[in-house]
């Protein structure tokens, strides 16, 4: 790899294969399958093809939540997708999110099964499908919305941006870290800010704008990001500490991140969901296997 400072990019640009640092196995210029592969298909109404990647606990916080509130449309069938192994190039995963990002989500409630890819999208999704967690009041509304969107605009600074400089690119750039620090930290403001006077982002009511940010921003106040926390300061950001805090006490919280999840402690991955008795039973497998 050239070093930043020397570096001009060149008049065309072409791909290296070899630069492409800790994801070059699954980063392309090129979209579509690379291979064949049928999704499974389970008996719920809903399949789900993720990992819990934050944006993979957006849908399955939200999934659980309409279940607690005791939604049985919203049974669903979480299928794992391992995005090290280039399982969402496969041809079915394509065909359900010709991006092949996770998360993916196949709705065979209706004559014709109906795909819904991006996160935010799923979400918005679900909230009209089931009339929960987005408000009717047109004010109520459009602040959810809002704040929907702000999170699908910033956190590809969070992501791509610091996380990518900060974690995984083989080479530390002063310049790219500075950068994408200082809009991190920006962005946990703009929130603090907007949670110092509110109970949750939107306002008052728990909404799928908690959803799609907790993940991301509550998940960076609470250490669980990248390991930046201290680099971050984010002990300065203390309404957004309780909000972190509050949601990921909810018990459909604590039940979505261990949906897909292949990395932590044993008790709390749970690779596929097909039954809510899965928590129990499953994680319980794994741990039981460990002893023996």
């Amino acid at each position: 790899m050239t070093d930043s400072v020397d570096y001009v990019p060149p008049k065309v640009w072409t791909w290296n294969k070899s630069g492409g640092g800790r994801f070059a196995n699954i980063n392309r210029p090129i979209s579509g399958p690379t291979h064949d592969k049928d999704l499974p298909v389970g008996r719920h109404p809903l399949q789900l093809y993720s990992l819990a990647t934050p944006n993979g606990v957006k849908v399955t916080t939200m999934l659980e939540e309409l279940l607690a509130l005791g939604h049985s449309g919203a049974e669903y069938d979480a299928w794992l997708i391992k995005i090290g192994d280039g399982e969402q190039f496969g041809s079915g995963f394509v065909e359900a999110n010709p991006n092949s990002k996770i998360p993916a989500l196949v709705d065979q409630s209706g004559p014709k099964p109906i795909r819904v890819f991006e996160s935010g999208a799923i979400l918005l999704y679900l909230a009209e499908k089931f009339g929960a967690f987005l408000p009717m009041e047109a004010g109520a509304r459009a602040e959810c919305l809002s704040w929907l969107f702000w999170q699908m605009g910033s956190a590809p600074y969070l992501g791509g941006g610091f996380g990518h400089f900060y974690a995984y690119a083989p080479t530390k750039i002063e310049y790219a870290i500075d950068r994408f620090a200082m809009e991190t930290k920006r962005q946990l403001d703009v929130l603090d800010r907007q949670l110092a006077d509110n109970e949750y982002v939107a306002g008052s009511e728990y909404t799928i704008a908690d959803m799609a940010i907790w993940p991301w921003y509550g998940g960076l106040v609470k250490g669980w990001l990248y390991e930046a926390a201290e680099f971050l300061a984010v002990q300065d950001y203390k309404h957004v500490q309780r909000w972190a805090d509050a949601i990921g006490d909810r018990p459909a919280v604590r039940r979505g991140r261990m949906v897909n999840r292949v990395f932590g402690e044993l008790s709390s991955q749970l690779h596929e969901r097909h039954d809510a008795a899965d928590f129990e039973t499953r994680t319980q497998d794994k741990l039981t296997a460990q002893e023996e």
